[in-house]
């Protein structure tokens, strides 16, 4: 360990990086270990973790505060908002994701040279350890100030004025440690989309199927629930046209669970209209407060 275990070491990159976290203590040395020598700054909303999520990123010298979570978006609105952000620019990260070295490089380069108010990244996804052909691109890099995020319960995204700028240099996302801990995840996910929807909230953007990839996204999201043989079609677009089938049995498994994903979506919110109870919003378990960094309620 070569952290300062009270302050982080501001990197190269003028980039103040952003976490929200629920007992991450499995994904926080690594990530913390990526972003060391890097990133100028590293903050950490924390939902008030159960494991030593706080332990690790204190003993990294990150900046951590700790809010009860209601939504994605409300944590991430209340994150840039709140936080005492110095660094020209900030870069949204979960725990369980890590910036190529190509990507830290390629993110120097343009902030330090261009006139870009915003940039997409490419998200590539690794599952049981197996690096799969899915590739999802999103904001993840905006200039201090200029990006707000949708207020929803879950799939938040960055919004801004301008048009984003893209990079090429990947961000790994290293999707969870064991199947067992995806499936906790997608429970949680599949239950606050569910309430969401039942609820009628608004989307992250207006759907329009003939708009942006985002508004085509919230369109389908909106009208997928209508489609005959939806799931076959769903199975077949991760397995065939996403190209799973590339990494052999895991591909197969992994098209096979994101297909069951909107399958629980649909039977919770069924669920919900048929017997007008919701579940809790709030996700299972959280410790107590910890009495070492600041509490917002």
């Amino acid at each position: 360990m070569t952290s300062d275990e009270s302050s982080w070491k501001p990197g190269i990159a003028p980039v103040a990086v952003v976490m929200i976290s629920l007992n991450e203590a499995h994904n926080m040395e690594a990530v913390l270990e990526n972003l060391q020598g890097w990133a100028q700054e590293v903050f950490l909303v924390d939902s008030c973790s159960a494991d030593a999520t706080v332990d690790i990123a204190l003993k990294y010298g990150v900046h951590v505060v700790q809010r009860p979570f209601r939504g994605f978006g409300d944590q991430w609105n209340f994150a840039l908002e709140q936080l005492p952000i110095n660094a020209p620019w900030t870069m949204k990260l979960d725990p369980d994701e890590r910036l190529s070295d190509s990507l830290k490089q390629e993110i120097i380069d343009k902030v330090d040279s261009g006139s870009e108010e915003s940039f997409t990244v490419p998200i590539r996804l690794y599952f049981m350890d197996k690096r799969l052909p899915s590739v999802l691109r999103l904001v993840r890099l905006w200039k201090t100030g200029v990006v707000r995020f949708s207020d929803v319960q879950a799939n938040e995204h960055a919004l801004s004025e301008s048009t984003p700028a893209t990079l090429e240099g990947e961000i790994k996302h290293m999707d969870s440690p064991s199947l067992d801990h995806w499936v906790v995840k997608q429970n949680r996910y599949t239950t606050a989309e569910a309430i969401s929807q039942f609820e009628n909230k608004p989307l992250a953007v207006s759907p329009m199927l003939f708009g942006n990839a985002l508004q085509r996204r919230m369109w389908l999201k909106r009208n997928f629930w209508k489609v005959p043989g939806r799931y076959v079609i769903l199975f077949c677009y991760h397995f065939f046209v996403l190209g799973a089938w590339r990494a052999g049995k895991v591909g197969w498994i992994w098209s096979h669970l994101r297909t069951e994903v909107y399958r629980q979506w649909e039977y919770k919110r069924f669920e919900i209209e048929l017997t007008g109870r919701l579940p809790a919003k709030i996700p299972a378990h959280p410790g107590a407060p910890d009495n070492r960094v600041p509490f917002y309620d």
